[in-house]
């Protein structure tokens, strides 16, 4: 479990050095995600499924949140779909998807990862759930398709909660 560790102090050290994202411990989850630019479509999204009241909510929650560029992955018939009032119950299960209740840093997914030699279920808010997979010097989340998306970074921290920025929409 050496590698697990020194995967995250590497990964954690690469976050260190980025850019930081907007990060006012004040600011609930909804108030950061419309900081920041590259959320975007994220906060469409979140209007358009009648959940931005929900994650304003006192929580705390843990949201794995797609950049603009996993989004754009989505084929653009299939994305504007979701985004039409008739499927937000189907947008609503994706979103909730990438939620899991309580607050999981960084550092507890490192101790779920030890614990379960490279992998940790987490239960989503929809009732699915995503592993996190240490893998190819990172930390992924893997859908129920098998899919992955790389977690880019970790802990920006909100008044209820945190968020982890991910490369990739994930599907349950």
């Amino acid at each position: 479990m050496k590698k697990v560790f020194l995967i995250l102090s590497t990964v954690a050290l690469m976050f260190a050095t980025q850019t930081t994202t907007a990060q006012d411990k004040s600011m609930d989850i909804v108030d950061i995600a419309v900081s920041v630019d590259d959320f975007s479509t994220l906060v469409s999204a979140l209007k358009a499924a009648d959940l931005v009241t929900a994650l304003q909510g006192d929580g705390p929650f843990t949201v794995f949140a797609p950049v603009n560029a996993g989004f754009a992955k989505i084929d653009t018939n299939t994305l504007n779909s979701l985004l039409a009032p008739e499927n937000k119950e189907k947008l609503s299960a994706i979103l909730t998807y990438h939620v899991v209740a309580g607050k999981v840093d960084a550092a507890a997914v490192g101790a779920a990862l030890e614990a379960g030699n490279g992998k940790a279920e987490l239960t989503t808010l929809n009732g699915a759930t995503l592993t996190a997979v240490a893998k190819d010097g990172g930390i992924y989340l893997m859908d129920q398709s098998g899919n992955y998306s790389k977690i880019a970074k970790t802990d920006v921290m909100a008044s209820n909660g945190v968020i982890h920025i991910i490369e990739d929409v994930v599907m349950p």
